[in-house]
């Protein structure tokens, strides 16, 4: 049996909800002596201890094909929300197909790299906290831009904060080579992801499809050699 892995980028957020919820289980137990409310409240509090250290657990997932340095797979588990094509400004300046992924409250919020290459781009960009669907929150919201490249192509993906979504951590060093799969990060909490692909690449998802990370191919880079 394999132990739950949490992510150690989220053990502040977890032991700061821990001992708020102490101390309201102590004052609940305190000053409140009707027993139908006090543990009601109490086992309420403790099902959300529980619920917000499982809720930053990192999976065991096995990346399909892993020696196929075409596939792209999802970066975030939840749901395909844009399959289109636009002009990408940031770094690319080309048209690309943008697939977008929205991870609700509960959907897994780590993160992992798409594609086996190397690092060649990362910028973070402060901003608001736009709801994540909202058609704006791509370029107006909090979000952390990366790129990698490997001899098939570049793949640009954004990790972009929520309404709620405070805090986004990103592993990306321009120069590291990186494997499909391996963890690049953390959104906490409600999010979106923003992917871009070449326009020849095979799209193998629709608006949507359900996806999750490190499983679920978006799409396959084009054959260049």
């Amino acid at each position: 049996m394999k132990w739950i892995r949490i992510d150690t980028d989220s053990y502040g957020t977890i032991l700061t909800s821990w001992c708020i919820c102490a101390v309201l289980i102590f004052i609940d137990a305190y000053f409140i002596h009707n027993l139908w409310i006090s543990i009601p409240i109490a086992t309420a509090l403790v099902v959300f201890m529980v619920f917000i250290t499982w809720f930053f657990r990192v999976p065991n997932r096995t990346a399909p094909d892993s020696e196929n340095g075409r596939l792209v797979t999802s970066v975030a588990d939840g749901k395909v929300v844009i399959v289109d094509k636009v002009f990408e400004k940031e770094y690319l300046q080309k048209e690309c197909i943008q697939i977008s992924v929205y991870m609700d409250f509960f959907d897994v919020h780590c993160n992992f790299w798409p594609i086996n290459g190397k690092v060649i781009y990362y910028m973070y960009h402060p901003g608001r906290y736009l709801l994540a669907f909202h058609p704006k929150s791509s370029e107006k919201n909090e979000h952390a831009s990366s790129c990698l490249e490997n001899e098939y192509g570049k793949v640009f993906f954004k990790q972009i904060a929520g309404t709620f979504a405070r805090r986004i951590v990103c592993y990306s060093e321009p120069g590291n080579m990186e494997n499909r799969g391996d963890q690049c990060g953390v959104i906490k909490f409600g999010s979106r992801i923003d992917l871009f692909v070449p326009t020849d690449s095979e799209i193998k998802v629709k608006v949507g499809d359900k996806v999750k990370a490190v499983e679920s191919v978006l799409a396959i880079l084009p054959d260049l050699k």
